[in-house]
C-alpha cells in the first residue's frame, strides 16, 4: 500500500494527527499544574477549555472554503504552521485572560485540518477507498491523544509545564517542511504518482465528473447534511467532553495522582486508535457489498449508539475499572463512527464543495467543544459529581443517530434529495 504515493501522503496526515491532539490535549494534561499557578476554580477552567473552540469552530468552515479556492495543501501548510506557534506561545501564559486569548488564536489554527484533510483526499482516491483513507489519516488523533498524557506529564514534572508546549511545537514546525515538500492538491500535480496509479485514481472518480455543479447553499439547506452535522455535534461532545475534562476526571473524582493519570489516560486513547483506523475499512468494506452511502450510515448510527449508552452508564459506576472499561467502550466505538462522518459527505457532496459542505458541517460539530467543557464545568461546580454531565453526553450523541436513521439516504434517493428547487 505505501508503495503508492496517495497512501505515503495519507501516512503523513497519519503523523499530523498525532501532532494535532498531543497539542490540542496538552492543556488537559497539565491542567492540575496550571490549575495550581494560575488559581484557576473548575468553572474558569471549563471557560479556558472552550475558548480553543470559538477559534476552532468557526474556521472548521473558512478552511474547508478556503481549501475549495486555494486548494488543501496550501491551507494545511498556514493552519499547521499557525497552531504550533500558538501552542508554543501558551507558555508565555500567566493569567486566565491571557490563555483565553492563546487558546481561540491556536483553535483558529487547528480548525481547517480535520475539513480540509477531506476535501485533500476527496482530490487524491478513488471512492472505493476513501472511507479507508479517512480513517487511517484521522487515526493518528486518538493516537495523540493517547501520548500525550506521559510525554506531556514527563516533561512538565521534569521541567515544567511550560517548556511541554514549546516541545511539541516544534514538532509541529517540523511537520509542515515535509509536508510542504512532499504534497500537492491533485495526483496529476505530482511528479512521483505513477500513470497506472493515476489511471486507478480516475477510475475511481469517474462518476464524480458527471455530476452537475450546485450552489453551496442548496448543501447546506439539505436534511441529509443538517442530520449528519448534528450526529457529527453528538459524537463530538462526547469527544471533547473527554478531551477536556477526563484528566481532570480521574483526579477530582477518582483522586488518582497525575503520575496515574498520565498512565490511565492512555487506555481510552488507545482503543479510539483502533477504532478510527479500522472503521473506514469497514464502511469500504460494507460499500462493496452494494449502497456506500448505506454502509457508511450503517456503522455510524450503530457505534454512536453504543457509545452513547457506555458513556451515560460511565457516569454511575464507581469504580476505577468499571469507569475505565465503560469509557474505553465509549471512546473505541465513537471513533469507530469517526470516518463515517466525512465519508458520507465526500459520498453527497461534489468534489468542488467538498470544502464548504465539509467544514460547515464541522463548524455545526465543534460547536459542542464550546458547549461541552463549560456544561460540564458548571454541572461539577453545582452537583459536586460528573454523573449528570455523562448522561447528558450519552442523550446527545442518541439525538444525533436517530436524526440520521430518519433523514440520511443513499444515492438511490439522491435525485429527490439534493435536487434543487431552481438553480442560483
Amino acid at each position: 500500500m505505501l508503495h503508492k504515493v496517495r497512501w505515503q501522503l495519507v501516512a503523513l496526515l497519519f503523523i499530523a494527527g498525532v501532532i494535532n491532539y498531543l497539542d490540542r490535549a496538552a492543556l488537559s494534561v497539565a491542567a492540575p499544574l496550571i490549575t495550581q499557578e494560575l488559581g484557576l476554580d473548575p468553572a474558569q477552567l471549563g471557560v479556558v477549555f472552550s475558548s480553543f473552540f470559538f477559534g476552532y469552530a468557526l474556521f472548521c468552515f473558512v478552511g474547508g472554503y478556503a481549501a475549495d479556492r486555494y486548494g488543501p495543501r496550501l491551507v494545511i501548510i498556514v493552519a499547521m504552521t499557525l497552531w504550533s506557534v500558538f501552542c508554543g506561545l501558551t507558555a508565555t501564559a500567566t493569567s486566565v485572560a491571557a490563555l483565553v486569548v492563546l487558546r481561540v488564536i491556536f483553535g483558529m489554527g487547528e480548525g481547517p485540518f480535520n475539513t480540509t484533510m477531506a476535501k485533500f483526499i476527496g482530490n487524491w482516491f478513488p471512492k472505493s477507498e476513501q472511507a479507508s483513507a479517512i480513517g487511517i489519516a484521522n487515526s493518528g488523533t486518538p493516537l495523540g491523544g493517547a501520548i500525550a498524557g506521559p510525554i506531556v506529564g514527563f516533561i512538565a514534572l521534569s521541567y515544567g509545564w511550560r517548556i511541554s508546549f514549546i516541545a511539541i511545537a516544534a514538532i509541529g514546525l517540523l511537520w509542515v517542511l515535509f509536508w510542504a515538500l512532499n504534497s500537492t492538491d491533485s495526483p496529476a500535480q505530482h511528479g512521483r504518482v505513477s500513470d497506472a496509479e493515476r489511471a486507478e485514481i480516475r477510475q475511481g472518480q469517474a462518476a464524480e465528473a458527471a455530476q452537475a455543479e450546485l450552489p453551496l447553499t442548496h448543501y447546506l439547506r439539505q436534511p441529509a447534511i443538517l442530520a449528519t452535522a448534528l450526529a457529527f455535534f453528538g459524537y463530538a461532545y462526547i469527544l471533547y467532553f473527554f478531551l477536556s475534562w477526563f484528566p481532570s476526571y480521574l483526579t477530582m473524582a477518582l483522586h488518582l495522582s497525575i503520575q496515574k493519570m498520565a498512565i490511565v489516560s492512555v487506555i481510552p486513547w488507545a482503543l479510539g486508535f483502533v477504532g478510527l483506523a479500522s472503521g473506514g475499512f469497514v464502511c469500504d468494506a460494507l460499500g462493496r457489498l452494494g449502497d456506500q452511502v448505506a454502509a457508511r450510515k450503517l456503522v455510524m448510527v450503530v457505534c454512536l449508539l453504543v457509545a452513547a449508552v457506555a458513556v451515560a452508564l460511565a457516569g454511575f459506576a464507581t469504580s476505577l475499572e468499571a469507569v475505565i472499561t465503560l469509557i474505553a467502550i465509549a471512546v473505541f466505538f465513537m471513533y469507530l463512527s469517526g470516518s463515517t462522518y466525512w465519508a458520507i459527505i465526500l459520498g453527497l457532496v461534489e468534489s468542488s464543495r467538498v470544502g464548504g459542505v465539509a467544514g460547515f458541517v464541522h463548524l455545526i460539530a465543534n460547536t459542542a467543544g464550546i458547549v461541552a467543557p463549560i456544561v460540564t464545568g458548571v454541572l461539577v461546580e453545582k452537583t459536586g459529581s460528573f454523573a449528570s454531565a455523562f448522561v447528558l453526553a450519552g442523550g446527545l450523541a442518541t439525538v444525533g443517530a436517530l436524526l440520521v436513521t430518519l433523514l440520511v439516504r443513499g444515492p438511490s434517493t439522491r435525485p429527490a434529495a439534493l435536487a434543487p428547487a431552481s438553480r442560483r
